[in-house]
């Protein structure tokens, strides 16, 4: 008992780590591990490390490796110019126009990080050009990155699509991926609209010098679009593995030197496959020594069957505010839902795990989360950013409630 209080207090410690400092909380996971494994459980290394999972690794390393071939030889900033120009000037349609393109860009693989990095830049200065609130443009892309990051080709999706099988909840990718981005979807444009974004529909603005030339594809372009394309369909009809499949388009992508291929290595999230990988170690090691099983305990009593949809998700949502979503947040709380319905007498596990994987993401537009922080370093200069942060920070809290209650409205009362 005294190392299964141990291990979860190293998880505990983790989270708040997570929370508070930038250190990266995989490597202090494997730290934890090895030290509560080792020099108090007994364990040998081999058994602490068997819990590092290998297959996540190395599809999580095919597929942002693939994406990021696509990011540095232009051809995803392409395809962001080329969706600008088809709004012909409407401002109303703009951030609209930001919401699919980051949704359908996140979906094929990038996943919400890389994408909003990627398009938050160009989105605020198209809003600050054609006087679109800085505020609703990154309502739409924060929430458009989120609602394509379960996709089964989007990191996160592989990490939580991985989690959901091995806790018996396999072939759940698309309905999980579709959960999330109506739950996104409704409350993005709810809020979009509620908040005078249908005002914006009288007003036009004109497109900047240069973006023609911004929009042009080369050959590059578009052998990278067929290889992504391609490794897409053959996931999808063929049962290819996304990782290996990934892999092999990266390669060739490099060996018709179309993309920087070291470039592109080092443009990988390295960090966040760091911090997947090392977090997991350690909730493996609560598995071994029945940390995992006061985990569920603790959350058992914050809540009941009939509650357990609305209150995972304002719980997972609060700690994702501050932490990460997919490093973090839902590496520990998805495997506690087995032992979570087995106290609370019984519950639907998939609306549950929906309820955590939408409450975890609906709070990232946050300016403590990446996503949100992005679309804040890119405000306009004419953009007061103490304010915009306070607006994105208000947002992010209350979607903390917003998105408690519309789990329990979506999945019932798990």
């Amino acid at each position: 008992m005294n190392l299964a209080w141990l291990s979860l207090g190293a998880l505990i410690v983790a989270i708040l780590v997570s929370c508070t400092t930038r250190l990266n909380v995989g490597i202090l996971s494997l730290v934890f591990a090895w030290i509560v494994g080792i020099y108090f459980g007994g364990m040998k290394l081999e058994q602490v490390t068997a819990g590092f999972p290998v297959s996540l690794f190395l599809t999580l390393c095919g597929v942002t490796l693939l994406f990021a071939q696509a990011q540095v030889n232009g051809t995803l900033d392409r395809v962001a110019h080329n969706a600008v120009r088809l709004c012909r000037g409407n401002s109303g349609v703009v951030p609209i126009m930001f919401f699919v393109l980051t949704c359908t860009l996140a979906s094929m693989g990038p996943g919400n990080i890389a994408t909003a990095a990627l398009i938050a830049p160009m989105a605020m200065a198209v809003a600050g050009r054609g006087g679109v609130p800085a505020f609703l443009m990154a309502i739409m892309v924060g929430n458009g990155a989120s609602a394509g990051s379960l996709s089964p080709f989007a990191p996160t999706g592989i990490i939580v699509n991985g989690i959901m099988a091995r806790i018996g909840m396999p072939g759940m990718e698309w309905p999980t991926y579709w959960n999330n981005l109506i739950a996104h979807t409704v409350i993005a444009f709810a809020g979009y609209f509620a908040l005078g974004g249908w005002k914006l529909f009288r007003h036009t603005y004109r497109s900047a010098a240069g973006d023609d030339a911004a929009a042009r594809f080369e050959a590059r372009h578009w052998i990278t679009l067929a290889v992504i394309l391609t490794l897409i369909t053959a996931v999808i009809f063929f049962g290819v593995n996304v990782g290996m499949g990934a892999f092999a388009g990266a390669v060739l992508l490099a060996l018709l030197r179309v993309a920087d291929h070291q470039e592109s290595v080092r443009k990988m999230p390295w960090a966040v496959i760091l911090m997947v990988s090392g977090v997991t170690v350690l909730i493996a090691l609560l598995e071994k020594t029945q940390g995992l099983d006061l985990f569920v305990d603790l959350l058992a009593r914050l809540t009941s069957r009939d509650t357990a949809t609305g209150v995972t998700a304002f719980v997972t949502g609060l700690i994702s505010v501050y932490s990460s979503t997919s490093g973090v947040v839902l590496p520990a709380f998805l495997p506690t839902i087995p032992g979570l319905i087995e106290r609370l007498g019984g519950g639907d596990a998939f609306a549950i795990a929906s309820s955590m994987n939408v409450g975890a993401h609906l709070v990232d537009v946050s300016p403590l989360s990446t996503t949100g922080a992005l679309c804040l370093a890119a405000a306009p200069v004419t953009e007061d950013v103490r304010l915009l942060f306070n607006k994105l920070l208000a947002w992010g809290l209350s979607m903390t409630v917003v998105g408690a209650v519309t789990c329990y409205l979506l999945f019932g009362r798990g």
